[in-house]
């Protein structure tokens, strides 16, 4: 497969590192996170620290990739693909400076597209965001399930409220990740859940800067950005016990894993 060319890139910082996860998982406070790590993440940002470049190319092509995921890409779709891809990385690095510790981005929706970035990156480091399905079934940011829950979820689940479809493809998109990342990735790949970084903040970001190779006066970060649980953290336990164990039948594999096991008693 041809590759988009990374000559634009300064040689000497290591790249692309890429964060993603289910919308609404916490990738924003990441991304501020890393860039007090001294990464480059882009300078055309939206509020959520969204690479816009990226947005683009994502509303553009993860559908067309998932709707080849049981065949191939035609030949023109992928060249289209990629040629896609090196106008946007062209845009994205033209401001990086030298003095950057890595460069990379932040746009959850790239897990869509990991298996397909990692041909093109061979080096990528990918750093996944979990958070407890079940807040996210009750998130108001269900772009990710408006966007590409057609293309991804079967007819049956379709037909199911939005908690329920939005616990399916929670489940299905960061399971298939997991895999991914800890079969064929194994030393570029690091999932921290959303959690773990409200509760144990410090601890969290040594591990993310000792993954990307970057540095910076943790307590300082967790004081500037004001780390902590959101209000919204635990949602889910406003519901009623029935639509939660509804929600446990359909995520329960993705809950098990990721360590979301504790029902209400």
């Amino acid at each position: 497969m041809k590759r988009v060319d990374l000559t634009l890139a300064v040689p000497a910082i290591p790249g692309p590192n890429i964060i993603g996860g289910s919308g609404g998982s916490g990738t924003r406070v990441v991304a501020r996170i890393v860039r007090h790590g001294g990464m480059f993440i882009g300078t055309n940002l939206n509020d959520s620290e969204d690479a816009l470049d990226f947005a683009d190319y994502l509303d553009h092509w993860i559908n067309v990739f998932l709707a080849s995921r049981n065949s191939s890409l035609a030949p023109s779709r992928e060249t289209a693909m990629i040629q896609d891809l090196q106008q946007v990385l062209q845009k994205h690095l033209a401001p990086l400076h030298p003095t950057a510790r890595a460069w990379g981005w932040k746009e959850p929706r790239s897990i869509f597209l990991l298996p397909f970035l990692h041909s093109q990156f061979p080096q990528l480091k990918f750093l996944h965001i979990v958070r407890d399905g079940r807040d996210m079934a009750y998130s108001t940011n269900q772009n990710q399930l408006r966007k590409h829950g057609n293309w991804l979820l079967d007819r049956t689940e379709l037909r199911a409220s939005v908690p329920m479809r939005s616990m399916a493809l929670w489940s299905r998109l960061n399971l298939f990740t997991a895999d991914y990342g800890e079969t064929i990735l194994p030393t570029q790949y690091l999932r921290i859940r959303f959690e773990d970084l409200c509760h144990q903040p410090d601890q969290v970001i040594t591990q993310i800067f000792a993954f990307f190779g970057l540095a910076g006066e943790v307590e300082h970060i967790v004081q500037q950005l004001e780390i902590g649980p959101p209000g919204s953290l635990g949602r889910w336990r406003t519901q009623e016990r029935r639509i939660l164990a509804e929600l446990y039948r359909v995520g329960d594999m993705a809950l098990e894993r990721f360590g979301y096991h504790e029902t209400l008693e």
